[in-house]
């Protein structure tokens, strides 16, 4: 039986690199019999956590409105999450950044989410992998806070216009993610 996995996307560029990766990703993983759920953050209603440690109190992951609400529900059934992004200013993008922050709410409502994988598609302009660092640390130690494995980085350099990644084996590298769930 196929696992199910909750892909999260923070390109607001719908034909960019990392969207590219992610569908060679989902086309991967569904191949094999999983079930994908993906959310495009970039093209959600989404805001930062308000620290207010009000979560699930309502019975929503946020008791403020917004979809996250209906992405956290999707994260706990998950038996793997993966965040694919660009990197913007050497950091995670904001349309991202903002379910990554309210992850905070399984910890706070003392939600069991251990065990899950974790994986990371991402891409940048530079080719210094050194650039991936604002990305993949917070990623890695927000995983280990959870208690997720990680099953895979795909990370790909030197890509900036639309359609660079396919001088690249960057969707190749996303496609074999899959392998690893």
């Amino acid at each position: 039986m196929g696992k199910r996995i909750a892909v999260i996307t923070g390109s607001p560029r719908k034909s960019g690199n990392s969207f590219a990766m992610t569908n060679a990703f989902i086309q991967a993983a569904e191949k094999k019999g999983h079930i994908v759920t993906r959310f495009d953050a970039a093209a959600m209603n989404l805001s930062g956590c308000r620290a207010c440690e009000t979560c699930y109190k309502t019975g929503k992951a946020c008791s403020f409105e917004g979809d996250f609400n209906t992405i956290a529900p999707a994260i706990l059934e998950a038996d793997a999450v993966i965040f694919t992004m660009p990197v913007y200013w050497y950091s995670i993008p904001s349309q991202i950044k903002a379910v990554i922050d309210k992850l905070y709410s399984f910890c706070v409502a003392g939600k069991d989410v251990a065990g899950k994988g974790c994986g990371l598609i991402a891409c940048c302009e530079e080719e210094d992998m050194s650039v991936f660092d604002g990305v993949r640390i917070p990623l890695e130690r927000s995983a280990a806070l959870l208690k997720w494995h990680m099953i895979g980085e795909v990370l790909i350099p030197g890509v900036l216009n639309t359609g660079d990644i396919e001088k690249t084996d960057g969707c190749q590298q996303a496609a074999a993610l899959a392998d690893k769930l």
